[in-house]
């Protein structure tokens, strides 16, 4: 394969860029396995976000938006999620913000009380422990699940 120049990567990225909201690191990344060094690939990254095609808070808000919306993720979870993307935590904070505390909690509880129904156990300990594991892998804090534990069960 014939190495692309530093224009063309701009204009493969742009358009990547325009079709999917994208990180830095994610570009970045991509820029590298085109056969650029990172200095370059830095470059290509500043004049894409100049153009307004990188915004990685715009990024970070609408990850959280999309995985609490439609995954019915909590905070942690998703957080983890950017984290292992490498977008940095300012970016992650401002995302936080994008998560109603309300909504927020009415999912926490809707997601306890149907997990509650589904365990087949009398013990209320067994099926306690059941619904915090359960919505601590879904990434619920767990000062939140302790909270509303005993409005659930």
């Amino acid at each position: 394969m014939e190495p692309i120049t530093s224009k063309e990567a701009f204009t493969k990225a742009a358009h990547l860029c325009s079709k999917v909201e994208k990180c830095s690191p994610e570009i970045r990344k991509k820029l590298i396995s085109w056969g650029f060094d990172k200095y370059e690939a830095e470059a290509i990254v500043d004049k894409l976000k100049e153009g307004n095609y990188i915004d990685d808070t715009r990024y970070a808000q609408a990850f959280f938006r999309e995985k609490f919306r439609i995954n019915k993720w909590g905070k942690v979870k998703i957080a983890y999620y950017l984290r292992q993307k490498g977008v940095s935590e300012k970016y992650i904070q401002a995302g936080m913000e994008e998560i109603d505390e309300e909504k927020y909690v009415k999912l926490l509880l809707k997601t306890m009380k149907d997990k509650a129904k589904t365990i087949k156990s009398t013990n209320k300990f067994d099926k306690m422990g059941k619904v915090i594991r359960f919505t601590q892998n879904r990434g619920f804090e767990p000062e939140y699940i302790h909270r509303h534990i005993n409005s659930v069960l």
